[in-house]
This record gives C-alpha cells, sequence and structure tokens, in this order.
C-alpha cells in the first residue's frame, strides 16, 4: 500500500499531522510519503503512485489551499483514493464529497487512516473518532529539517530552531467561535507522556532549541501537563518552550504559573479575543475584560510573558471600542507581546460553527460560500470593515518590510484613530507615547498566524 500524505499549510510548524499517522501506517509496512508543501513542491512520481492520497486538514487556509490542489492531484492519479483528515474535514464534508473526496475523518484520525490503510475496498467512509487512543511516537522521516521551519526570535535578535509536537487533543471547553467544538464537543484526550517527551528527545536530537507545544489548552489536563514539563526540564534543562492556555485557566492555576516559568516556558499565549465582555459572552470564552487584565498582571508579577491572541473585527466591533482594545495593550505595555496580525483579524464562521446559534448571528450571515468555506457577513458600519482592510495591508506591509511590532502598531494607531474621528485631530497624536524600541524585546515566532 502506497500512501501519500499531504500538509498544506500549518503555521509554519513541522507537521504532527502527518507524522503522527505516518507512525501507524508504517507500522501497517504501508510506504508512506509524507510532503509539506508550505516547505517543498509536490512530488508527482509519489502522487502517481499512490494508493491512498490523504490531505491533513487542520485549519480554515490548509482547507482552502488542498481543495485547490484536487483537480492537479487527480489528473496525476485518477485511480488514488482521496481522504481528507482533521478539524475542517468532517465540518466540511458535504461540499468534499462533490469534489469526489472519498473519506473524511475527524477526531482521532490515526486509527482511521489505519484502518483504511487495511480495507481500502470497503465503502467510503466518514468518521469522526473521539475513541481514546494508545499514540505512537510520530515519525518525522522525510519531512523537510527543522531548520526550515518557523523560528523564534529572541530579544537581541538571536534565532532560535523550533520543534513542535502535541500533548492532547481536543477541548473541555465550548466556545463558540472554534473549530475544535463541532467536532470534539467537549472532549479532550491526552498524549502519552512517554510518547511525548520521545518525540521531543527526537527533535531534540534533529537541532530543536525551543518547543511549541500545540495543545489547544495545555491546561486542559494540568495533572498531565505539569509532571510532563518537569520530566521535559530534568532530561533537558536548556531547553525552552511555549504553551496555550485560556484566560479562565492562567487564573484558575496561577499557582503553577512559577513552575512553567522556571521549566523553561518562555511564553503563554492566551486567546483573550476581545475587551467587550459582551462580545465575550456571545463567544462564551467564559471570562471578562477584568479577567484579561488581572492575567496580564499576574503574568508581569510571575515574569512569564503573555502572548495574548484577539479576534478584533467581529460584527459588534465599533470604532470606539477598537481603539480602546489599542489603548489597553498600550497601558498594558503589550505591544510587543501582540503579533500585529491579530489586530487585523476578521471573525470566521466556519461550517459547523457554534455561532449560529445565535439568532443575531444567522440573521448577517449569507449563504455558505463553498469556495471560501465559510458564511460570509458584513459589517453594519462600512467604516469598520473598511479598516480591517486597511489594517491588513499594513501589517503585511509592515512585515514584509521587517519592521518591528512597535512601529506596525503605530501605524495601526494612526489608522484606527483616523477612522474613528475622520479627520478630526487624533487623539492618539495627542496622547504622551513612550518612545518605542526598535528591535524585539520579548521572544516569539516568527510566522504567527492563526486561521
Amino acid at each position: 500500500m502506497n500512501v501519500v500524505l499531504i500538509s498544506t499549510y500549518e503555521l509554519g510548524r513541522q507537521p504532527f499531522g502527518l507524522a503522527s499517522p505516518a507512525a501507524w501506517l508504517r507500522e501497517l509496512s504501508a510506504e508512506v510519503t509524507c510532503l509539506d508543501l508550505s516547505r517543498e513542491p509536490l512530488a508527482e512520481e509519489a502522487v502517481r503512485a499512490a494508493d491512498v492520497i490523504a490531505f491533513y486538514v487542520p485549519m480554515h487556509t490548509a482547507t482552502r489551499l488542498a481543495v485547490a490542489l484536487l483537480p492537479a492531484v487527480r489528473e496525476m492519479n485518477p485511480r488514488a483514493h482521496l481522504c481528507f483528515y482533521g478539524l475542517y474535514a468532517p465540518v466540511n464534508e458535504n461540499y468534499l464529497r462533490g469534489l469526489g473526496v472519498d473519506t473524511i475523518l475527524g477526531g482521532e484520525f490515526e486509527e482511521g487512516l489505519a484502518e483504511l490503510s487495511r480495507n481500502l475496498a470497503e465503502r467510503p467512509a466518514s468518521t469522526i473518532s473521539l475513541a481514546r487512543q494508545k499514540f505512537r511516537v510520530p515519525d518525522r522521516r522525510g519531512l523537510p529539517p527543522l531548520e526550515r521551519y518557523a523560528g523564534l526570535v529572541m530579544p537581541g535578535g538571536e534565532s532560535r530552531v523550533v520543534g513542535y509536537t502535541e500533548a492532547s487533543r481536543g477541548c473541555k471547553h465550548l466556545c463558540r467561535h472554534c473549530p475544535i467544538v463541532p467536532v470534539y464537543n467537549g472532549t479532550f484526550r491526552i498524549v502519552e507522556r512517554d510518547v511525548v517527551l520521545a518525540d521531543i528527545r527526537q527533535q531534540v536530537e534533529a537541532g530543536a532549541q525551543h518547543i511549541t507545544f500545540g495543545d489547544p489548552d495545555f491546561f486542559n489536563g494540568i495533572g498531565h501537563s505539569i509532571p510532563l514539563v518537569e520530566a521535559l526540564h530534568r532530561e533537558f534543562p536548556r531547553l525552552t518552550y511555549d504553551v496555550t492556555i485560556k484566560v479562565e485557566h492562567l487564573l484558575k492555576h496561577g499557582d503553577c504559573l512559577p513552575k512553567l516559568r522556571d521549566t523553561g516556558c518562555l511564553f503563554v499565549t492566551s486567546a483573550v479575543e476581545s475587551i467587550d465582555d459582551a462580545v465575550l459572552e456571545r463567544l462564551a470564552k467564559n471570562h471578562t475584560r477584568a479577567d484579561f487584565l488581572r492575567v496580564a498582571g499576574l503574568c508581569r508579577e510571575v515574569g512569564l510573558t503573555l502572548a495574548p491572541t484577539f479576534v478584533t473585527f467581529t460584527p459588534w466591533t465599533t470604532l470606539a471600542n477598537y481603539c480602546e482594545l489599542l489603548d489597553i495593550i498600550r497601558e498594558q505595555e503589550l505591544i510587543e507581546n501582540v503579533a500585529p496580525i491579530q489586530f487585523a483579524i476578521r471573525l470566521l464562521i466556519p461550517a459547523g460553527s457554534r455561532l449560529l446559534e445565535l439568532a443575531e448571528v444567522r440573521e448577517i450571515v449569507r449563504p455558505f460560500d463553498n469556495a471560501a468555506l465559510m458564511y460570509p457577513w458584513k459589517h453594519a458600519d462600512p467604516r469598520v470593515d473598511a479598516l480591517c482592510e486597511r489594517l491588513q495591508e499594513i501589517v503585511h506591509a509592515g512585515e514584509k518590510m521587517g519592521r518591528p511590532r512597535s512601529r506596525i502598531f503605530e501605524r495601526i494607531e494612526e489608522a484606527a484613530y483616523d477612522a474613528l474621528h475622520e479627520g478630526e485631530v487624533r487623539r492618539v497624536a495627542q496622547r504622551e507615547m513612550p518612545a518605542m524600541a526598535s528591535r524585539a524585546t520579548i521572544p516569539y515566532l516568527n510566522e504567527p498566524w492563526y486561521c
């Protein structure tokens, strides 16, 4: 059995979603080719020889890129069995079926891919499996080297090689805008500690100096995560890492933050999303603006860098509260902590989104756009949509020119206050602004996209 696993995009990381099923498939003596098209060209010879071609689609962008590739792949190999697996596969099943995809796998997909390789003659399958799996150590053979992926930028400009792993899957929470929820619906699964450590060990041997844990929430299973990083630090005391943790968990388990710091955690990403409590309630985030401010203070006190992420443009965003967000970021001295693209993120409403539970959302969305894989919407105030587009241009231009985050933030402020005051004397120009740093003052990953 020849199997080709394809990743089109995964935030600049070496794809766990290829390496993990590759281990399962090779255990069954399948010939597996892993292709990460974000870092290498499509291997036409491997595609032509494949019995199964499986696309890993953990994100919206990855899914759109995979769909665009389907005609070329089908032309190269019309006999191959096509599979899509990952979060965005089951929610887009009807559309993918119409494109000729044979098998759709969501949730814990490794066992499904292994079963597919055993029983290819069976009828086309569609499975969301939340069954507990005994994970294998990911097999990263054949993937591009870690040096070709996103790196860690340290204060002073030093760059570190970054590895990536997952210690858990799913999430216990039901945030309405989250793509995990339609698939896992509150289910949470851990990857065994020895498997995680073995995966990190092989990446360290391959040159990794820092590890990103891709868990949706590292504190979903704190009894699993804290012993894991303690063991990691004992074995690799100079290795650093980063994690993603919800605001409410940072508050609930604030006593564990020193442990993260002391075991090598450089920063914590947290999906703050908004500073408007009404928006946070609609998103079912289970935290408030005050909670965010408490977490920012707690992280400062502990000496742990907080990296907030946001969904800045929603149907409920106003120009005034957008500018208020910028004020808070400045007042909290978080300008360097926030990737500029976070100030231009627009709410995505994909298939299966729990946002559609809200009548006010159903009233504003247009019919599902198959090409875009989302429900389009427009803001009631055209100036808000125009600002979003302008800020995306500013961010893209700034990052292309290598401008520091602080300079891009200044441009964002200027555009936002211009939009708010429409040519009047800008409030941003009247405020006393501290001197901006010319280079990074905190560690960050140099490919900070979250969509």
